[in-house]
């Protein structure tokens, strides 16, 4: 349960609206569209598996069998994985012959991947 004391900590007993900050604020916001989008994105690295996929492929350019075995799961577990990285554009293909190998879409997905892991990192 929530104290009363903590619940006031997060209203707003003032009484002025200060106009000149909220058009300033509202101004420099992206567009509703591009925040949906960013929120998708981000939703993206909500999952472990998708997650591990990302931090193999920053070594190495890597096929589905490989990614599986490494792992330790099925080939169509991680194929549903990387068709959704695909989708948000974090990973891309490659086919050489039958084999498809997958790399990092580009040097963006491993900064974002950095700045996550190094904003955990400062818990510890």
């Amino acid at each position: 349960m929530v104290s009363d004391k903590n619940e006031n900590l997060e209203r707003c007993d003032c009484t002025v609206i200060h106009e000149d900050v909220v058009k300033k604020v509202g101004e420099a916001m992206p567009p509703e569209e591009e925040l949906y989008d960013l929120a998708e994105f981000f939703k993206v690295f909500g999952d472990t598996t998708r997650i591990k996929i990302l931090c193999a492929l920053f070594s190495s350019e890597m096929c589905v069998c490989d990614i599986a075995a490494l792992l330790n799961m099925s080939q169509s577990a991680v194929s549903h994985q990387l068709r959704v990285l695909k989708q948000a554009r974090l990973v891309k293909y490659r086919r050489e012959g039958k084999v498809v190998y997958y790399s990092l879409d580009d040097e963006h997905v491993k900064q974002v991947f950095d700045q996550g892991l190094l904003h955990i990192k400062e818990k510890y």
